[in-house]
């Protein structure tokens, strides 16, 4: 017994010591853990029908021990099955099994009036059965497919078998066929060699429900036997589609994340790109604007419109930046209604387009009486420019000096001195109307006219 009790211990050492070294190998399956890679919830993406074919040893010996069998001394004997398999879940499965072999042992540990029995020998004629098989260990965050799937397996069947006995006088008594229900209960590792194939390596118990399976009827105790066995599984279905059992669904989700962050990356990457395009938009645009109004003489007329450049400081120039006499007498004037009338309405009809310092062409009319007045009359002019809330400070302000000095150089081309006006820009201050409604900013972008 102690001998037997050594094999089983073996087998089931070599068992575990064979899936741990496989486990210590995960690299080599890594292009095919990038490949089975199935979007979570995806129906019909999977094989999950298999079928397995196995052969071991069959004995009366099993874990529990030979204490209450009815023959003390097991005979191993080579046994056969095969089963086909239907994974509902990744982690179970229904599995149909088929069994055949024979089961012997020795000594009898008791007398009986009819003799001393001295061996046994059962042909198993068939045993079929229906278990679950539930699979371990296949749902990890690091592996998308998992290398090993121990395995457990509980269920019921139907089995057919045949006993014989040796007598005391060493004649054999052979029994007729007898079939009775019996309850398997196994556990096991699956090695996954390659795409769809596995390696079976199992020990299952199986409890008979009768005490005649070894041909003898005595005892408390039903019988029971054990299969150790090895053997190969093949997936069926389209080799394009991973096995459902080996399959791990909590690294698909992890991975279908790691997708959908790439994604994201993508467009943020994307978004920034275009970002830089619009500010280099922007830089060239303000790159032009510069060009419109710097004044690089001082003189107030910027170079894009100064026919007299690098004209002296101090030096007074007309609307063209060219130098005005000198020694002109000054006249005396004064503002009529009449001329404040001409101012409200430049001021009135005044219009830029929007975002940009460029006067819209109905405002030229206004504007040209505005400058024969002041031609006419020598009258200084100051223009304020303002621009609405929406914006930074420094645009603000930029855009306000720009549209003041757009009407200045305006009335410089109609023939005003431009040395009596003086343009000036306060950015969003001193709002006259609400900058929460349209219509209040409308009213807040201005240049107001100060005439004197």
């Amino acid at each position: 017994m102690k001998s037997n009790f050594k094999k089983t211990a073996l087998l089931l050492t070599g068992i575990l010591a064979g899936g741990k070294l496989f486990a210590q190998t995960p690299d080599s399956t890594k292009v095919q853990q990038q490949s089975d890679y199935v979007q979570p919830f995806s129906p019909h993406a999977f094989r999950t029908w298999s079928i397995g074919l196995n052969g071991g040893l069959l004995t009366p010996y099993t874990i529990f021990g030979m204490k209450q069998q009815d023959f003390k001394s097991p005979h191993e004997q080579f046994g056969y099955s095969g089963y086909i398999k239907d994974q509902i879940l990744p982690s179970f499965g229904i599995q149909a099994d088929y069994l055949g072999g024979k089961v012997g042992g020795g000594v009898t540990p008791f007398d009986q009036a009819n003799g001393t029995y001295s061996s046994f020998s059962t042909k198993i004629n068939y045993a079929v059965d229906l278990v679950g098989n539930f699979t371990f260990a296949n749902i990890s965050w690091r592996h998308e497919q998992g290398f090993i799937q121990p395995y457990l397996t509980l269920g019921g069947g139907l089995i057919n078998y045949t006993a014989s006995y040796t007598g005391p006088n060493g004649t054999t008594n052979t029994g007729g066929k007898t079939h009775d229900y019996y309850i398997p209960v196994g556990l096991g590792l699956k090695l996954n060699v390659a795409r769809g194939v596995n390696i079976d390596l199992g020990y299952q118990v199986n409890f008979v429900n009768a005490d005649d399976f070894d041909g003898v009827v005595t005892g408390p105790t039903s019988d029971r036997f054990s299969y150790a066995h090895a053997g190969l599984e093949f997936a069926l279905g389209s080799s394009r589609k991973p096995q459902l059992a080996t399959h791990n669904p909590v690294a698909s989700m992890r991975h279908e994340y790691l997708m959908d962050e790439q994604k994201l990356q993508t467009q943020v990457d994307q978004q920034r790109a275009a970002n830089q395009q619009l500010q280099s938009q922007l830089n060239a645009t303000n790159q032009t604007l510069a060009k419109l109004t710097t004044d690089s003489d001082g003189d107030g007329v910027p170079d894009a419109y100064d026919k007299c450049p690098n004209t002296p400081a101090g030096t007074q120039v007309d609307g063209a930046g060219c130098p005005l006499p000198v020694n002109k007498p000054d006249v005396k004037v004064y503002v009529t209604k009449e001329d404040q009338q001409v101012v409200n309405e430049a001021v009135k009809n005044l219009e830029f387009d929007f975002g940009k310092s460029t006067i819209r062409e109905h405002s030229d009319e206004s504007l040209n009486k505005l400058a024969q007045l002041m031609v006419a009359k020598k009258f200084h002019l100051k223009l304020a420019g303002y621009t609405d809330n929406v914006g930074s400070v420094a645009a603000n302000l930029k855009l306000s000096r720009a549209r003041a000095e757009a009407v200045k150089t305006y009335l410089a081309t109609q023939g005003v001195d431009s040395s009596l006006i003086q343009a000036e820009g306060y950015g969003k201050a001193n709002p006259i109307a609400s900058n929460a409604t349209d219509a209040g900013r409308q009213i807040n972008r201005r240049v107001e006219f100060t005439l004197f």
